[in-house]
């Protein structure tokens, strides 16, 4: 067991850049940044989108800004939005249940457009997240929680090296049914490997010449 007896709060994430090879993570201006996030994943032809996102579809930019302002002043959240390298804003994700104090923070309300999902753009933002909180804040626990129906975030959370812990069970009420909702983790001691095996996994020589992968991130994790 690691001696805490000198642990102190960490700081609540801050960094207002995050830059990667394919994508960079910036902190979420609602002024700045709403139209173009809407343009990104809402509208009637997004609605897939939102599913398993408590809250929305949403009917324009302004509903937005007030939902992730909402957020932010309520609850907490810090809300980063995905730019292509030519600037095109492709998606969003926050950190949520934020704990400074015990060196805890969930991501959620990941929401990808069409265009950025399964991408290796995709992958490095959510190691762009991870890095930010376990290297540059030090923090001690990750979060990942979803909708037990959501098999697609289920998925992706095993995919990126998060670990199962359970369900709980009629969690809450969300749009109107019952969720069940599956509680993933990731540890700070677990954290070199898996930032070893993103690294690995989003260099250029595990890429072919079409951008394909040549190798799934869960091989350098073998």
């Amino acid at each position: 067991m690691t001696d805490l007896a000198a642990w102190r709060p960490c700081s609540v994430p801050e960094n207002t850049s995050m830059k990667g090879r394919f994508v960079r993570a910036d902190l979420f201006d609602a002024t700045r940044d709403a139209q173009a996030l809407f343009h990104a994943i809402a509208g009637p032809q997004n609605d897939a989108l939102w599913t398993y996102i408590p809250f929305g579809p949403l009917d324009d930019a302004a509903q937005l800004a007030a939902m992730f302002s909402f957020a932010k002043e309520k609850m907490g959240w810090r809300t980063y939005l995905f730019r292509s390298p030519q600037d095109e804003v492709l998606g969003t994700a926050s950190y949520m249940r934020i704990r400074p104090e015990h060196g805890s923070a969930e991501i959620g309300s990941v929401i990808f457009s069409n265009q950025l999902k399964r991408t290796p753009a995709a992958t490095e933002a959510m190691y762009l997240m991870a890095h930010h909180l376990f290297v540059d804040l030090g923090y001690r626990r990750y979060e990942w929680k979803c909708d037990v129906e959501n098999e697609a975030s289920k998925r992706a959370a095993a995919r990126l090296g998060f670990s199962y812990e359970g369900c709980f069970r009629q969690d809450m009420v969300v749009k109107g049914r019952n969720r069940d909702t599956c509680w993933f983790s990731m540890l700070d001691s677990e954290w070199p490997q898996i930032k070893n095996a993103f690294e690995a996994w989003l260099a250029p020589e595990n890429f072919d010449c079409d951008g394909v992968q040549k190798h799934p991130l869960a091989a350098f994790r073998a």
